[in-house]
């Protein structure tokens, strides 16, 4: 048996340059090193001056070398680092993968912010809307399937690759309810569009919002609205799609015209149609995944970009589900 003393050890120190702060790298009170520290246990990091050394096992001091440089790189352009960032940079590191390019990305700079990818998986979605037609984005809330994907429908607007915006989501409740909701048919539905308002007001200036949808140029509409047309030259969402029927999946997808874009998004966990119904995102996969230009994208608990707190909730409600489902399987 391997003792501790009997593993390879190994040890680093990397130069920080004069120029770049180490509050920025550190954190705070050494916030960062913190996390860093707890993520490496097999490595002691000392910080002293401009160097910070480590010493300990062979994987966690390559891993530590690497970390260091790729947070330099992120500071470099022009970008803070956070906990969640460094987090992000750590799993990513040992994925292989360079956290500088992931991170420093941009989509799309607008109204004095940037929006970037934030984890592997939002990567890999985002490079699949440029590589692919059709892109499906399935994942829980919170993980920017909606948000990346209407960043990359107003970049290709800007860059002229296209010449309208076509956002949708499937009105489950507004269907049942509708007659007894109060006000023009255009007030009923809005509650249901409203996410997707919300995303538009963050990348495009708010006053010039009502103009666009006035001339076409952005239209937010219901999914029932789609019914009969082809859309050409244009970028098309479907939101909250685990919420279409199958039928009404295969209506969406053949709306598709030349020269366009459609990404698909949902969570297959969160289905809120009449019981006995089927969810078309959940048949689509198997129905679609042997066709070129089509892609699917997962994105987990590990890429919820909003308050760390729920990521846990989503993994927890994970656990809870599959503990349901092995119950029901009359697995131990």
């Amino acid at each position: 048996m391997t003792t501790p003393s009997e593993i390879a050890q190994s040890q680093a120190t990397v130069v920080v340059p004069p120029s770049q702060s180490m509050v920025s790298l550190l954190g705070s009170h050494d916030e960062l090193l913190r996390i860093v520290e707890r993520e490496l246990p097999d490595a002691q990091i000392l910080a002293r001056g401009n160097e910070i050394t480590a010493r300990g096992s062979v994987e966690d001091v390559g891993l530590f070398e690497t970390l260091i440089a790729e947070m330099l790189t992120v500071l470099r352009t022009g970008q803070n680092l956070t906990p969640e960032s460094v987090e992000r940079s750590i799993a990513l590191v040992r994925e292989g993968m360079h956290p500088a390019e992931v991170l420093s990305t941009n989509i799309l700079s607008s109204r004095g912010r940037t929006i970037r990818a934030k984890t592997l998986n939002q990567k890999r979605y985002v490079d699949a809307i440029d590589a692919n037609t059709i892109t499906f984005g399935i994942g829980p809330a919170g993980t920017g399937k909606t948000y990346l994907a209407v960043a990359k429908a107003v970049q290709a607007l800007q860059d002229k690759r296209i010449t309208r915006i076509i956002l949708t989501r499937p009105a489950v409740e507004a269907g049942e309810r509708l007659g007894f909701l109060p006000g023009t048919l255009s007030e009923k539905i809005d509650p249901y569009l409203r996410p997707l308002y919300d995303a538009l007001h963050d990348m495009i200036d708010p006053e010039s919002i009502p103009r666009l949808m006035t001339g076409g140029t952005i239209e937010v509409a219901p999914l029932a609205y789609m019914r009969g047309r082809t859309l050409n030259d244009a970028f098309i969402i479907l939101d909250e799609a685990q919420n279409t029927t199958a039928e009404q999946m295969k209506m969406f997808l053949t709306r598709l015209g030349f020269g366009s874009t459609m990404v698909v998004t949902g969570d297959v966990t969160q289905v809120d149609l009449p019981a006995g119904s089927q969810s078309g995102l959940r048949v689509v996969e198997d129905i679609l995944t042997d066709i070129k230009d089509v892609a699917f994208c997962r994105l987990n608990s590990h890429d919820v970009v909003r308050h760390r707190l729920v990521g846990k909730i989503v993994e927890a409600y994970g656990r809870h589900d599959e503990q349901i489902q092995a119950r029901i399987a009359g697995r131990p």
